[in-house]
């Protein structure tokens, strides 16, 4: 079992930059791929951005890249996802996920899930 726990939503203006992190205390992920995916209201969940076992391993939904950087640093156990130039349809709650197969880009692939952290993206 890998508990994941998401940091550092908040709100923010429209081109602003934020950086969101995904631990998973008491347990390394190393070995596994991690997911970041949204769900705005009302709507289903999304893929964002996948990094695999080894950094340099990263996979973008189209739509995504360019203004999203997912990365990892192992020794702290942490995947990070720097959000560059957010706009308002960026609002959602990011989740975290892992999984063992890189890269995974569906919902129902992901092993295990954080809870989320919220991010408000304003006009």
């Amino acid at each position: 079992q890998v508990q994941l726990v998401e940091s550092g939503g908040g709100l923010l203006q429209a081109g602003s930059s934020l950086r969101i992190t995904c631990t998973a205390p008491g347990r390394t992920f190393s070995s596994y791929a991690v997911d970041w995916f949204r769900q705005a209201p009302g709507k289903e969940r999304e893929f964002v951005a996948a990094i695999g076992w080894s950094p340099n391993s990263v996979y973008y939904a189209d739509s995504m890249r360019g203004r999203f950087t997912i990365s990892r640093d192992n020794a702290k156990n942490t995947v990070y996802l720097q959000m560059n130039s957010l706009k308002p349809e960026d609002t959602a709650v990011y989740y975290c996920a892992a999984t063992r197969a890189f890269p995974q880009v569906r919902v129902d692939g992901m092993e295990y899930w954080g809870k989320g952290t919220l991010v408000t993206v304003s006009s």
